[in-house]
This record gives structure tokens, sequence and C-alpha cells, in this order.
């Protein structure tokens, strides 16, 4: 890929879309969105699992290896998934399984040239799906964490994934059940926020109740965040790394300053 201008179409794609949040998008593709779902039937909906309280809770806690095991029963069975992060609330699913990667679209009325980030367990896991051209410490410096970082896309992500792109973003939340969850599901999550296209992100699965009978299964994590602090809903940094030397921010988030201050402080790399 060219170094020259390797992103241009995917900031507009993803200025405000990458990561957890939605907003306007533009690429080359013509850009369709899809509609929301109809009002829900009154039907039971999605189970609800409510994690433990503590945030030191351990697998071995009452409510965290089921809500562990089913999360990935779902997953693995093609299912969307909520769950919490440590930004705002997420949609995950199989980033494998191109059913669900368009279930989600169409259940958010998500515009399909707005990407979706992958969500992993562990660092090592980003040299087998990304071109890495920066330092392993700069990733271990910023992940896990409320950034995504953009990279090129391998050949091992699905290609129903993010088709319009040669990048992808790449999500691993400092989150326990969500670091657990990506670990024991074993391959890469597609994530998303919980909300429709253009609507608030969520700090509570109360705030996308509307969505509960579109989804399997609803983790609940309790609230997170301070909803009087400004920056509570901008979800993740999401910060350019596909050309060697350089960054770019592509949505400011919530973790701005300290990403930055990294990036050029640490490692000397200038911005785009």
């Amino acid at each position: 890929m060219s170094t020259a201008r390797p992103c241009a179409g995917l900031r507009a794609a993803v200025a405000a879309g990458m990561g957890l949040s939605d907003g306007p998008a533009g690429s080359g593709r013509g850009c369709r969105l899809l509609r929301p779902p109809d009002p829900a039937p009154a039907l039971p909906g999605a189970r609800l699992l409510r994690l433990p309280e503590s945030e030191a809770a351990s697998p071995e806690r009452s409510g965290w290896t089921e809500a562990l095991r089913a999360a990935v029963a779902e997953l693995r069975a093609g299912a969307v998934v909520a769950v919490p992060t440590d930004t705002l609330y997420g949609l995950a699913c199989s980033a494998s399984c191109s059913a669900a990667l368009s279930c989600v679209y169409r259940l958010k009325g998500r515009s399909e040239t707005k990407p979706l980030a992958v969500c992993l367990g562990r660092v090592a896991d980003v040299y087998r799906y990304c071109q890495v051209r920066v330092p392993r410490e700069l990733l271990e410096d910023l992940l896990p964490g409320p950034v995504t970082l953009v990279m090129e896309r391998s050949e091992e992500l699905n290609k129903d994934l993010n088709p319009f792109t040669p990048l992808v973003g790449i999500r691993i939340p400092d989150h326990a059940f969500m670091l657990d969850l990506a670990q024991m599901f074993a391959g890469p999550l597609a994530l998303t926020s919980a909300n429709l296209s253009s609507q608030a992100s969520s700090l509570s699965v109360e705030e996308f109740q509307d969505l509960w009978p579109h989804l399997s299964l609803v983790i609940d994590g309790g609230l997170i965040g301070d909803r009087q602090s400004p920056e509570c809903r901008l979800g993740s940094t999401v910060v350019d790394l596909s050309v060697p030397g350089k960054f770019g921010i592509i949505r400011p988030g919530c973790a701005l300053e300290n990403t930055t201050a990294i990036l050029q402080q640490k490692y000397g790399l200038l911005p785009s």
C-alpha cells in the first residue's frame, strides 16, 4: 500500500465512526443507510446477565463465569451481544461471521461504509490481524486502554469486515470482562457502540433498552464512567498508525492528551 496518502478515504469514513461511537460518514462508495429495526414486538427480548458489582471480580465469582460462557456461546453461534467496555457499552459479534456483521449494521441502522473496530484480548494478537509498523512497547503502553489503533489489516481478517478499506481499528478495552471474553473467544470480535446510529452512546444497559429485543444477550456491567463528566460519551481515542514515523488523530475521544503525549514524547512520532 502506498504511504503517500494511505488513509485519506478511511479518515472520511471513520472520522466519527471508528471504535465505539457513530456520526456522519463518507466513503468512495455510495453511502447507503440501512433501516433501523422496526418497533420491537412484545417479546421477552434478550437474556440479561448482571456481572458482580466489584471491579475486582474474578472468574470464580458467582455470575462471572456464567456470563463469560453465555457470551462466548452466543458469539460463536453468530449472535450479537451487548457488552460493557472501558468507555461505553458496545455491541459485539464474531468478526469472522459475515451474517453477524450484516446483522450489526441492520440493527443499528448504520451506514455500510462505516467501519467496525476489532476487539482482541492480547497485544500479541495484534500481530496476527495487522501489519504493525510501531515498536511493541508502544502497543503495550496504549493497550489495553481507551484507544483504537488504526493499522493496515492482514489477510487473516474476514474480507466481509470493512471491505472498503485496507485498514482496521484495533481495540483492547481495559475492562476485566472484555479481556476475559476476548481471550476465551479466541478470535477477533467486531465492536461498535450500543445505540442506533446518530443517537447518543450508552453508559448503562437501560439507555439502549430499545435494542434488547434484537439481541441475544445483554451483559450488564453497571454504569460506565461519570455521567457528569463532559468526556463520558466521547468513546475511545482513535489514532492512525499506518504510516511509519507518524500518527494521525481520527477521533479525539476520551484519552487524547495521554495518547498524544506517549506518541510524541516517548516515541518521537510526528503528527500527520
